[in-house]
């Protein structure tokens, strides 16, 4: 739930930077992200006056975009980032193309040149012309818009953030730098605005009878199963998700991109949900349900194990995007968070299905002083570590990291967070320390030495900002999971950084763990330490989660398929 909006000052006429931080507080945001720059300087020192905005700056762009969107991703508001014009914008796009991929409600500000500025052949930080950077942020946002019309700049801001807030999409906002001294009106209606934003509605009768048909559906299913997928959380709806699984006693299982989104540690939660790569118990439940209830699962290629689904559209209730799909019948103008909360509400049989939880780890003997550390052992320990203590947050990056992530089973109230869609290397680190500043609740990172070499050293920002991740660091000296698949493995090296002496030099503590028993004790250890902790695991070259595992090799078995059929 957001924060009661901050009754900033706002006058009738004020200048544009002092409306733009008093309206980003009454929007519940309490941070801002971001690098400062000379054609955003005037702005950025408006956003970190006395009583304005939280400044958190990093030491390059693409951390600030991943550390917006972890604050954003565990909060659920607004997250917002202040970069300057040309090389601070560029640097940011990749994060914010993957916030828009996620559907992370993001702003972006930039500055940019002056009115004389703009009249010069050119200006540095500008690339093709002055008009370049606001044209390629259309391209990653559902709304970009440069501040020309002071008249009306109020109601531009308001309508930007407005739509990113209900699309949960990054929007852009162009300041340029000599505007933000520049006086502005603001109406009546947004000097009252209280923070709350439009949410979508539903047409009542569209609903009345998706629930009527989804009803039917559930009293003559003899064998259902619940899907629950990432919308639900974005709709504030995982509640009422709860609530349906709960009153009909019926296995749930969570897409990739869910993990989390309905408490792992329930007694009706049987476990991920990847297609092909899931657990053969949840594959064979999945393919056996009379009844799939799948709610805010979105149909992508993470989600689904890059195949087709294993639910039978006539067996299925999907519910996303504004609609319900209930067999071959749509209903459109159907809000999720509606129909999933009617339904809950609803009178429905009880299934009474004892259920199992399941993931494809192998289990293996806990003490063996001479087996090296592999990835299946090494998940084995942090789900130990996890189910003894509760509540942490994990933030999974890409790469092997973000598979081996999906068999990490979280107890208590901690989220789960990665890119299962974008899945950008690099995101991990950023995104924990943003999601620690925005919840208070400490993070737990699963990273690879190929992902932390791109953004990790932003930990090195952790003591100032007060932060204590624990960074649990898998080094298989390179790029592991494009190994089996590439014949060039020098390709995918990468240099043999000193990770456990580098966070002592960053202030941090630094642990090394060769053997499952010493990884048992780092992170008992770490558990303890106020500082940040980072944890390096060596494993060895050839070795993989096992959902990686299954994916490369399914992966090759379609690549051979294609290369016969060309051939032929």
């Amino acid at each position: 739930m957001a924060p009661r909006a901050s009754r900033s000052v706002m006058r009738s006429r004020m200048a544009l930077g002092d409306f733009l931080v008093a309206y980003l507080k009454r929007a519940g945001v309490t941070h801002l992200f971001g690098l400062p720059g000379d054609l955003v300087l005037g702005l950025f020192h408006r956003f970190g006056r006395e009583r304005g905005l939280d400044i958190v700056t990093f030491s390059h762009e693409p951390a600030v975009g991943f550390a917006a969107d972890g604050y954003a991703r565990s909060t659920r508001r607004l997250g917002v980032l202040c970069v300057t014009y040309g090389a601070g914008g560029h640097n940011v796009v990749n994060a914010v193309a993957g916030a828009y991929a996620e559907q992370i409600p993001l702003l972006v500000v930039s500055g940019g040149p002056g009115a004389e500025e703009q009249q010069l052949a050119g200006v540095h930080h500008q690339a093709k012309d002055v008009e370049s950077q606001h044209r390629i942020f259309q391209e990653v946002t559902c709304d970009a818009r440069v501040i020309t019309r002071l008249e009306h700049a109020a109601e531009d801001i308001h309508a930007l953030v407005t739509r990113v807030m209900v699309e949960h999409r990054p929007g852009y906002l162009e300041v340029h730098r000599d505007l933000t001294d520049r006086e502005i009106p603001v109406p009546a209606e947004l000097r009252d605005f209280e923070g709350r934003f439009p949410r979508p509605q539903s047409d009542r009768r569209k609903l009345d009878e998706a629930v009527a048909e989804t009803t039917e559906r559930i009293r003559e299913a003899k064998h259902p199963v619940l899907i629950g997928g990432v919308e639900l959380f974005r709709a504030g709806a995982e509640d009422a998700f709860r609530a349906l699984a709960e009153r009909l006693e019926a296995p749930v299982v969570t897409t990739p991109l869910a993990k989390g989104v309905f408490p792992m540690d329930h007694p009706l939660h049987m476990g991920i949900h990847i297609g092909p790569f899931s657990p053969k118990a949840i594959q064979d439940r999945v393919r056996s349900a009379d009844l799939a209830l799948a709610m805010g699962t979105q149909l992508t290629d993470m989600n689904l194990g890059a195949s087709k689904p294993q639910v039978r559209r006539e067996r299925a209730v999907w519910a996303t995007g504004g609609r319900v799909n209930i067999s071959f019948h749509t209903y459109t103008e159907v809000a999720l968070g509606d129909f999933v909360s009617s339904l809950a509400a609803g009178r429905h049989r009880r299934f009474r299905e004892a259920v199992r939880y399941c993931d494809n780890l192998r289990r293996t003997p806990a003490r063996d002083p001479a087996r090296p550390l592999r990835v299946n052992d090494l998940l084995l320990e942090l789900n130990e570590f996890l189910e003894e203590r509760p509540g942490y947050h994990v933030v999974a990056d890409s790469g092997d990291s973000l598979f081996g992530g999906l068999e990490l089973r979280l107890r208590g109230e901690g989220l789960y967070m990665a890119q299962g869609y974008y899945a950008s290397m690099g995101f991990g680190v950023p995104a924990a320390l943003g999601a620690q500043i925005g919840t208070g609740r400490r993070p737990l990172v699963l990273t690879g030495d190929g992902a932390f070499q791109m953004t990790g050293m932003e930990i090195s920002h952790a003591p100032r900002h007060g932060l204590s991740p624990i960074v649990v660091l898998i080094n298989n000296a390179g790029w592991q999971i494009f190994r089996p698949v590439t014949p060039r493995h020098d390709l995918l090296d990468v240099p043999p950084w000193p990770y456990a002496e580098l966070a002592q030099s960053w202030g941090g503590v630094g642990f090394r763990a060769d053997t499952r028993e010493e990884l048992r004790e780092a992170l008992r250890a770490a558990h303890e330490v106020g500082d940040f902790v980072l944890i390096e695991c060596r494993t060895p070259q050839d070795d993989l989660s096992p959902i990686s595992k299954r994916y490369i090799r399914s992966s090759a078995r379609k690549a051979k398929a294609a290369t016969r059929r060309r051939a032929r």
